[in-house]
């Protein structure tokens, strides 16, 4: 998207809508967003990332948003969506395309580099923020899901300062026995 002008979308509710979808084409096959119809729908964290890195411009009530302003909406309906973020950000700046995920816990789907479109998702991450709530029965719970689902469990800690270490996962890691 080099040199071209930026794209408008929408706020709408939780999402951002680009109503051009033939516009928005390249963001899709660089798996951002989701296809409803002719329009582009960016969840929350993309439309966060797209907007910092200056190739998406939210509008809202006739408004272009800032990204704090963007985020300021954004964390009244999720007060995870910063540590969120923060890895949506920093997976998407190593290389890697990454989607929602599906549910008990799950945060993000993360597909090996140029594996996107073509292979299944490899990695399953949860985000958890230092000083969290979260038990080890919840997260042992999670790890036994996801392994179950053949994938390779990611726990991303985002620490105070917000930064992030990564731990991947096992039932070993817990000390689970077959």
């Amino acid at each position: 998207m080099e040199g071209k002008t930026k794209l408008s979308g929408q706020l709408r509710g939780n999402r951002i809508i680009i109503e051009d979808f033939e516009s928005a084409q390249e963001l899709y096959q660089s798996g951002f967003g989701a296809r409803e119809k002719r329009k582009l729908v960016l969840n929350p964290y993309e439309g966060l990332y797209l907007c910092s890195v200056d190739k998406v411009e939210v509008i809202s009530k006739r408004e272009a948003l800032t990204f704090d302003r963007l985020m300021e909406i954004f964390y009244r309906k999720d007060k995870n969506i910063l540590p969120r973020f923060l890895v949506y950000r920093d997976l998407r700046t190593k290389g890697f395309t990454i989607k929602e995920g599906f549910g008990f816990g799950v945060d993000f789907r993360v597909y090996d580099k140029g594996d996107y479109g073509t292979k299944a998702a490899r990695y399953v991450v949860f985000v958890l923020n230092e000083g969290g709530d979260v038990t080890l029965k919840r997260v042992f719970e999670d790890v036994a899901n996801i392994k179950k689902m053949g994938k390779d469990p990611v726990m991303a800690v985002v620490d105070r300062r917000g930064e992030i270490i990564y731990y991947q996962v096992s039932e070993e890691f817990f000390g689970a026995k077959d």
